[in-house]
């Protein structure tokens, strides 16, 4: 395993602290995915991406990573806490389908839209609807610890006797609890809940409802917060490494499993909280449940008022990365242009790297100063370590284009040892741990075939620049111009380029 010095912050400690997993080399991360009941959309990416690069660090870093994703595919209802009607169901009865056809259709969607930006599979995907019984068993230790209550075949969390015997619901998120408490005295029998702040662990299911369960209090579905907990627990165990998600599940969501898990089993089972921050559109949260997002679909095909074109899978995940992940990214198709050309800018070096010829000394002919590129390495490491700042990282990649143009143009000299790490800087960053992949648009026979077609015609140029023929010199160069190829004369002859 590598020196590892990396350091995480935790949203609980409010802190950057060392990652020290509890059995290494092993570590365990679990991290909330989607309910799926719509297409992704790009605050899901940011998401994924987020916990990809994560899980790809801990790879590189020699632990065995037992990385865990749900499905919600039941009991997540429209006001995210126990109102409403389930978002699946609804779904399905807009659509006349049945609920599971529904949840399948969006995992499926959102899997290969996942596949598409590079995102690792994680090591399990367990589904909300497939671990019934795990999250009953949850529900009746909950009881059996007095911190939960039935009410006409439903049960419930008690938040304040919870509260009251820990002091700890609410300090994931700071949200004042004894106010909320205060304000949300007993219903007078309105409903049958206590109070308005206890949360469903077990809702007792209408006749119309088409997902539910037995269960000892009635036929019913689990809340939606219990699953998280019975799905970590019963793949990374009682306690365990990393729990992610984004920041607008802190609370509810997050603060309930912390009171779950605790009341549960006498402890808390997340040793490190960690939570994305938000893709904002004019400062407001893009999501759907204000109906101002973009699907990862329409950002393929360019289809949306807000787009002028269509950006690839590789422009959209480096998009998100030049931000850091707990920091709010803004979406604009300008900005989306922006890091569509910084990440040609650096492929284009990647292609280049590889044409040029080694020197007896890696230096800057004008000044003399050696090149960076050891310094560009340690930055990058240093980077990842520092709670996983891509940005810098991005940073560093950009200062070794800059390198690698200034040895083109005879600016600069590098030896082979030096043209050897320069080359595993951009492997081991921009393609291993930033995970960006080189789009494969064709066959690996037509691409060579495409390749000897436009060094043929550029070799015809060349020898008609020699017998001085301009005319036959300038109509390919202007024509192959024409058709989106970027071709440079160079001293060591002729490089090219379709934009």
């Amino acid at each position: 395993m590598k020196d590892n010095k990396l350091h995480i912050y935790n949203t609980l400690t409010k802190k950057k602290t060392p990652f020290i997993p509890l059995n290494s080399p092993h570590a365990g991360m679990y991290v909330c995915g989607p309910t799926v009941y719509g297409d992704p959309h790009l605050g899901h990416a940011r998401a994924a991406i987020t916990y990809d690069i994560l899980f790809r660090r801990l790879k590189y870093l020699g632990y065995n990573v037992r990385y865990v994703r749900n499905i919600t595919d039941v009991g997540h209802l429209l006001g995210d806490a126990n109102d409403g009607e389930d978002k699946i169901l609804r779904k399905a009865r807009l659509e006349q389908l049945e609920p599971m056809e529904v949840a399948q259709y969006y995992t499926n969607r959102y899997n290969k839209a996942m596949e598409m930006l590079n995102i690792l599979p994680p090591s399990i995907e367990p589904h909300a609807s497939g671990h019934i019984l795990e999250q009953i068993d949850f529900v009746q230790k909950i009881l059996d610890a007095g911190y939960a209550y039935e009410s006409n075949g439903s049960v419930y969390f008690d938040v304040e006797k919870y509260n009251r015997k820990t002091g700890n619901y609410g300090k994931l998120s700071g949200r004042n609890i004894e106010e909320l408490l205060e304000t949300t005295r007993e219903l007078d029998g309105q409903s049958e809940k206590r109070r308005s702040a206890d949360f469903a662990l077990w809702k007792k299911a209408a006749p119309e409802h088409l997902m539910h369960w037995k269960s000892p209090w009635s036929e019913g579905f689990p809340g939606w917060h219990l699953e998280c907990s019975a799905m970590s627990v019963k793949y990374l165990g009682e306690e365990f490494d990393i729990h992610g998600g984004g920041m607008d599940l802190m609370f509810p969501h997050h603060e309930c499993e912390i009171a779950q898990s605790v009341a549960a089993l006498g402890k808390e089972s997340v040793h490190c909280w960690m939570h994305n921050n938000m893709i904002t559109i004019n400062g407001q949260k893009m999501g759907k449940s204000l109906d101002n997002f973009i699907t990862l679909e329409e950002l393929f095909t360019g289809q949306h008022p807000l787009l002028t074109q269509a950006y690839s899978p590789m422009s959209i995940r480096f998009f998100i990365l030049q931000a850091h992940y707990r920091s709010t990214l803004d979406f604009s198709n300008e900005a989306l242009q922006a890091s569509e050309k910084g990440l040609n800018r650096i492929l284009d070096a990647c292609k280049q790297v590889k044409k040029i010829h080694p020197s007896d000394k890696s230096i800057y002919m004008e000044t003399g100063e050696a090149l960076s590129i050891n310094d560009l390495h340690e930055k990058c490491e240093a980077a990842m370590d520092d709670d996983l700042n891509t940005a810098v990282v991005i940073s560093c990649l950009f200062d070794a284009v800059r390198i690698v143009n200034a040895i083109l143009s005879g600016n600069a000299t590098v030896a082979e040892d030096d043209l050897h790490k320069l080359e595993k800087l951009f492997h081991i960053f921009l393609f291993e741990i930033l995970g960006i992949r080189v789009a494969e648009t064709q066959s690996d026979a037509n691409q060579e075939a495409y390749q000897k077609a436009v060094d043929l015609l550029l070799a015809i140029r060349q020898d008609a620049k020699l017998r001085k023929d301009w005319t036959t010199s300038d109509t390919i160069r202007n024509q192959l111009t024409s058709f989106g190829f970027e071709i440079k004369d160079t001293k060591d002859g002729v490089d090219w380029k379709l934009n």
